[in-house]
């Protein structure tokens, strides 16, 4: 794995479990209504890495992927249910991280908010990052 430092994550039961080559490519808030319902929250905070500084650790019989659109598919543990990984043929050799599931601090803030046009009203929006339209 590429990096100098890594950081681990997991499933909130701890049967899958991963490391992360530091640095991350980027790091955003999504809005989007499959990461809302995904995740049942207000919005998902992603962090991207490339598929070579992603190691999953343990659980490989406990993972599993969900196809949520004709490019995307969403990783999840078996067992909890817990939502923690994206990848997508649109963004080919990437992998994308649910913060949430990361243990500790990455090396990098929020620095966007994606999909706002799919954002609820609901949801206080922090205005003062950058709105990227995917």
């Amino acid at each position: 794995m590429e990096g100098d430092k890594t950081v681990s994550g997991g499933c909130l039961c701890g049967a899958v479990a991963f490391e992360l080559g530091l640095p991350s490519k980027w790091c955003a808030h999504c809005h989007c209504s499959l990461c809302r319902q995904t995740h049942g929250a207000g919005f998902v905070t992603w962090v991207g890495f490339e598929q070579d500084q992603f190691d999953l650790t343990d659980g490989q019989d406990k993972l599993a992927w969900y196809r949520s659109s004709a490019e995307a598919e969403r990783g999840f543990c078996r067992h909890c249910g817990s939502s923690m990984l994206f990848r997508s043929t649109r963004w080919p050799g990437e992998i994308h991280v649910a913060l949430a599931c990361i243990n500790g601090t990455i090396d990098r803030q929020p620095a966007a908010n994606v999909c706002m046009d799919d954002r609820v009203d609901w949801m206080p929006i922090d205005h003062e990052l950058a709105s990227i339209k995917l």
